[in-house]
């Protein structure tokens, strides 16, 4: 879905007229998405708030979040994931002027960089199933691994969206007419970094 989110932006880039706001349709319709997504991760926050320190009605003894995190390992992997912010910047800054070798370099480092990201996640995720937080275990750990694991998700989207820009690159479909598909996925992905900011400092930092 993501890829073809992609080529077709590839595709429609040149028609694309602007709105009455003075941006492309293209980009105020990302911007009204991104819109929504606020709206939704703003309800799986205040659910987690609710319930991050609920450990069910059965044994009290059993094992939340709270009792496993390992914020110097979490903290680490957030900063990877905020560094690739910089390296979209320098892909779209680098595309602006018409290097493409530069572009796919930066392009590929945004996307291994996600990758690092997710992959710190799923090792978290089966550290807490070893401890015995499962997503079933009690109401803390299900908001936890819902809101964690949606945003995941949409991390693993942008990096599909950032794989196919570099294989329209390899292909030479990619060329600083194109600048602003680049620009609307870079939207995006900058988004799944604050919104990244804003769950860790919940999660992570803000004591039961």
């Amino acid at each position: 879905m993501a890829t073809a989110t992609v080529d077709t932006a590839l595709d429609t880039a040149h028609e694309d007229h602007g709105s009455s706001t003075g941006i492309s349709n293209t980009k105020l319709a990302m911007w009204v998405f991104l819109g929504s997504e606020c709206l939704l991760f703003g309800g799986l926050i205040s659910t987690y708030l609710l319930y991050k320190t609920r450990r069910g009605p059965g044994p009290t003894n059993l094992a939340i979040p709270t009792d496993v995190f390992d914020i110097p390992f979490t903290s680490v992997s957030s900063f990877v994931l905020l560094m690739s912010s910089l390296t979209m910047v320098l892909a779209l800054s680098a595309l602006t002027r018409g290097d493409n070798a530069a572009t796919r370099t930066w392009l590929l480092a945004t996307a291994t960089l996600g990758g690092v990201f997710i992959g710190g996640q799923v090792y978290e995720f089966t550290t807490f199933l070893r401890e015995g937080v499962g997503f079933t275990s009690n109401p803390a750990s299900s908001a936890f691994f819902t809101l964690t694991g949606f945003h995941g998700v949409h991390v693993s989207m942008g990096i599909l969206m950032l794989m196919s820009l570099y294989v329209a690159s390899v292909q030479g479909n990619l060329t600083p007419k194109n600048t602003e598909t680049v620009e609307i996925v870079g939207l995006y992905w900058h988004f799944v970094d604050v919104v990244w900011i804003f769950i860790f400092t919940v999660i992570y930092l803000i004591p039961a």
